[in-house]
């Protein structure tokens, strides 16, 4: 995605980009495809389950956490240039979080996807602890993930000392009957024909959502933005393999994480780890051993060259998948039943690879994804050039958009 903070239509260095970071966010691209198939599938028994289970385990929110991870690490890479250069940050970066703000309304309200909004509202903190200690911002960043939990046990506390634990109970009932129902309403408006419904629906949940308590928490989206800011800070992503005892100790970590809260505490692993063991922190294992392998065998950024422009690609590419679902399983477009796992698993992957080769032939044409050009230019009120030079045309790498998140 572009940097707000080069000067308008000026092209990255090939050499000045860290490919890792673009493969990365192919790769998340990839499994956020596969779990949003998966969200519409039945649920069978035989090889289905064992491929439901597989992406339960494996794959559901590692790749959310992978995208949060790289919006950090997105931050603190323009921080970084910013500062290199004495331009100023804090004015553009905002209004590049309002236009990513917009993208996630439009996100939500049209297809069903609040990501993008909550990305925008949540990186608007980073700014205010971009320059706090490595010390700090790792307690901030424990803090934050433990925080839905804290708010929920203090307000537990406070009305069972107030009206007493059996209403305190009765409270939290009637909210998750509230949430049942809206999503029950949600998926109806679905199932029926009237896109205008489906939109009217979708904004009266928004207008519940977006006063929710738990919207209010930082939680595990401002731990892994904080993630990725350090790992940026401290050059893991630039010199992985310099920082391997440290890789290594992050992949354990997200192994045993994901043992715990999965295996050892299925049920309450949450409860039980105040939220600092999740199922999601496999994601670190994930990229750390990525990153280590990349660093080891170099060849292997060239091997995956194409995902990483599926990465360059990153909002265009969203955009694309969460329209594509929404015109294939709901009731105003094509309508389609939920399908089986072992259906919906090569389905993804499909729609995956075409949106690799697409990124592909239109990187090789033009230095911005069609989305990431118009983040741009509502950033700057003005439109950068699209089409590459005719020099850039020949390179072997194509020159786009900078990193960010």
């Amino acid at each position: 995605m572009a940097d707000p903070l080069r000067p308008l239509g000026a092209q990255t260095d090939p050499a000045e980009r860290i490919q890792s970071l673009d493969i990365l966010r192919g790769v998340a691209l990839a499994g956020m495809i596969v779990v949003h198939f998966h969200d519409r599938t039945t649920e069978p028994g035989g090889i289905d389950d064992v491929v439901r289970t597989l992406i339960w385990r494996l794959v559901e929110s590692k790749s959310y956490g992978t995208f949060a991870l790289l919006f950090g690490a997105g931050f603190a890479i323009q921080l970084r240039r910013a500062q290199a250069r004495g331009a100023p940050f804090a004015g553009r970066y905002l209004r590049r979080l309002a236009v990513l703000a917009l993208f996630g309304f439009c996100a939500h309200a049209f297809f069903g996807f609040n990501v993008l909004l909550g990305y925008a509202i949540w990186g608007v903190p980073l700014l205010f602890i971009r320059n706090w200690s490595t010390r700090v911002l790792i307690v901030t960043a424990m803090l934050s993930a433990a925080s839905v939990l804290l708010y929920q046990l203090a307000v537990f506390w406070y009305l069972s000392h107030t009206v007493g634990p059996e209403s305190a109970l009765a409270a939290g009932h009637a909210r998750l009957e509230v949430f049942r129902a809206l999503n029950t309403a949600v998926k109806a408006a679905e199932s029926q024909s009237s896109y205008t419904a489906l939109v009217m629906m979708r904004l009266k949940h928004m207008a519940w959502f977006y006063r929710q308590p738990f919207f209010f928490m930082p939680g595990v989206q401002v731990t892994l933005f904080i993630a990725g800011l350090l790992m940026v800070r401290h050059r893991v992503f630039e010199d992985a393999w310099a920082h391997r005892r440290l890789l290594a100790g992050l992949a354990i970590f997200g192994l045993v994480s994901w043992l715990v809260d999965d295996f050892l505490f299925p049920e309450s692993g949450f409860d039980n780890t105040f939220g600092l063991l999740r199922d999601q922190w496999l994601m670190f294992a994930y990229v750390a051993v990525a990153l280590l392998l990349m660093a080891w065998k170099p060849a292997l950024l060239t091997g995956l060259r194409a995902i990483g422009y599926a990465g360059r690609m990153a909002l265009t590419n969203y955009l694309i998948q969460i329209a594509g679902i929404d015109l294939l399983f709901s009731g105003y477009a094509i309508g389609l039943e939920r399908i089986r796992p072992v259906i919906a698993l090569p389905m993804a992957l499909t729609l995956f690879a075409a949106q690799v080769v697409f990124s592909t032939m239109w990187l090789a044409r033009f230095r911005f994804g069609p989305a990431e050009w118009l983040w741009r230019s509502l950033t700057y009120g003005a439109r950068p050039p699209m089409r590459r030079t005719p020099s850039a045309i020949d390179a072997r790498a194509p020159a786009v958009d900078s990193h960010a998140g």
